[in-house]
């Protein structure tokens, strides 16, 4: 849109008749002004069913959009109205909710903008008010009934969910932005890297400001570091689930939190528990992974390393055993020291389950192939930044022990990086389960498969057709027959085709070119897997 289209949009909005509102209502010139700047950003996947919603003739349900912090909710609204008709911006309205404001004032001014023709009102953190969950079917009986296209964001999702459980329930329609796949990630921020996404993946705080700057998009990182990553859990998390509860039914929601929220320890606990859970990954890493032959395979990789500058036989003199075993032990006294807070088992059960509700965790439990053995939780954080980054301040932190401290700067580099690079790679299996989880649809299931000795990484079982994919997933570029291993055993796989019927591909996700191996067993560029994924449809 040129200049002049601009100023005579501009000039219509002006001519419409001044209304008095309570609330900060933003309406005509000032509108267009707050649209302007997002034309040609590039739009969230759950665009267009906000879209839908607003030019439907839904008259019974309004819009929440809801996620953490960064997520792209208020651009998205802000892109809502610059992709109207200038006679559908006449009837638009924007509202900035603040703390001081009341249902009872948003009231008067959603009677006042209806009586001057709005038909289009986008609530801007509307959780902020204090009674907004305990009286949110005004929205939705009243205004929505009355003709008017309601859409609600706010950053205290927990808020929206609670609202959703009462006032709301079954009268609106759910946006969720928290979980960005690498799809998305990679097509709104221009990255093709499945390791940045690892590292700063969840928010979209740079790419709301500048969506070229790469070297922006790092600096400027929700994620960039452990300072920012504490941060955030604090501001976006933490309070959220503090603001919500205390809102709900005059804080009656609380449960067993309430003693920790009236000693002021709830954010604390919230934060132990997240770290907690980042802890017990670290450690899983450290056992299966670190001293495991992976190890051995890693030193003779870099033992016959082409490439001189990278080549050493570190890996040879590195003493695995006691190394692993310091490590292991500072994880535990720290986990040990995390228990003596006083956090019970019911505490840890609630803020799992606000934690789920944020969209900040889903559990993907682990199978076996024996019935009779209950599966194994599994957590997946849908927000890759916050958990590497939480891993890789624990990993540095281990320099300052001093018996890690008595080893050589070599091998201290070696084994730090080593562990990173191990955090990476089941990082990135994490994150394939849980994005192949998403867009299996329902005749699909999706799960790591476990064996006495060894497993699957991920397994695609298609109850329609009683036949499965197996996979493993590898942070690697080269592919190496010792890689499909597992895929190739005759015991594992007669064990899965009795569990989950025939084997109908056999896959390796890797960060290498697409090709076939000698055994037949397929590679695939994770990252052109990851954008092939679309929610709700799984493709092989």
């Amino acid at each position: 849109m040129d200049r002049k289209q601009m100023q005579k949009k501009a000039d219509g909005l002006e001519q419409q008749e001044t209304v008095s509102f309570e609330c900060n209502v933003i309406v005509r010139r000032e509108l267009l002004a707050l649209s302007e700047d997002v034309e040609g950003w590039e739009k969230r996947d759950c665009f267009s069913q906000l879209e839908n919603y607003l030019y439907s003739e839904e008259r019974t349900r309004i819009c929440l959009i809801y996620g953490l912090r960064r997520t792209g909710k208020t651009t998205m609204l802000r892109q809502a109205v610059a992709e109207m008709t200038q006679e559908d911006q006449l009837k638009s309205a924007y509202i900035k909710i603040r703390r001081r404001d009341t249902m009872a004032m948003l009231n008067r001014d959603l009677k006042r903008l209806f009586d001057a023709g709005y038909r289009y009102v986008f609530l801007d953190e509307v959780t902020l008010m204090g009674d907004f969950i305990d009286s949110a079917a005004l929205f939705s009986d009243v205004f929505a009934a009355m003709g008017m296209k309601i859409v609600l964001s706010g950053t205290d999702s927990l808020g929206f969910w609670l609202a959703m459980d009462e006032e709301l329930y079954d009268r609106a329609k759910l946006l969720h932005t928290t979980f960005i796949p690498y799809r998305e990630y990679s097509r709104l921020l221009g990255i093709d890297s499945i390791d940045e996404y690892i590292r700063y993946g969840g928010t979209l705080r740079a790419g709301e400001i500048n969506f070229e700057d790469q070297e922006l998009n790092a600096e400027d990182a929700s994620f960039r570091d452990d300072e920012t990553t504490r941060r955030y859990i604090d501001t976006a998390i933490c309070r959220n689930i503090q603001h919500s509860l205390a809102c709900y039914e005059d804080g009656r929601h609380f449960r067993h939190l309430y003693t920790l929220y009236e000693a002021g320890e709830l954010t604390n606990a919230i934060n132990r528990i997240i770290e907690d859970m980042n802890h017990r990954f670290l450690l899983k890493v450290i056992t299966q992974d670190f001293v495991s032959h992976d190890l051995r395979l890693s030193a003779s990789n870099l033992r016959k390393e082409r490439d001189s500058k990278k080549r050493t036989d570190v890996l040879d003199t590195v003493d695995t055993e006691a190394v692993t075993k310091c490590l292991m032990g500072i994880l535990d006294i720290r986990n040990k020291e995390e228990q003596s807070i006083g956090i019970t088992e019911a505490h840890i059960v609630e803020i799992r389950e606000y934690l789920a509700a944020l969209d900040l965790i889903v559990d993907c439990p682990i199978e076996t192939v024996t019935a009779k053995t209950c599966p194994v939780e599994h957590i997946l954080f849908t927000q890759p930044g916050m958990r590497y980054c939480q891993a890789q301040a624990l990993v540095y932190s281990l320099l300052k022990d001093e018996i890690f401290f008595s080893l050589s700067e070599y091998e201290k580099k070696m084994v730090t990086e080593r562990i990173l690079e191990e955090v990476r790679g089941r990082m990135m299996e994490d994150i394939v389960l849980l994005e192949t989880m998403k867009a299996a649809g329902k005749n699909c299931r999706v799960f790591k498969l476990q064996f006495a000795v060894g497993e699957f990484d991920m397994v695609v079982y298609d109850t329609e057709e009683n036949c499965c994919d197996i996979y493993e997933i590898k942070h690697s570029q080269k592919a190496v027959s010792n890689q499909y291993r597992h895929l190739m055993d005759e015991e594992k796989c007669r064990q899965t085709e009795r569990r989950f019927g025939k084997i109908r591909g056999r896959y390796v996700l890797y960060r290498g070119g697409n090709m076939e191996s000698e055994a037949g067993v397929i590679y695939e560029n994770v990252e052109n897997y990851l954008k092939s994924l679309s929610e709700g449809v799984f493709v092989t």
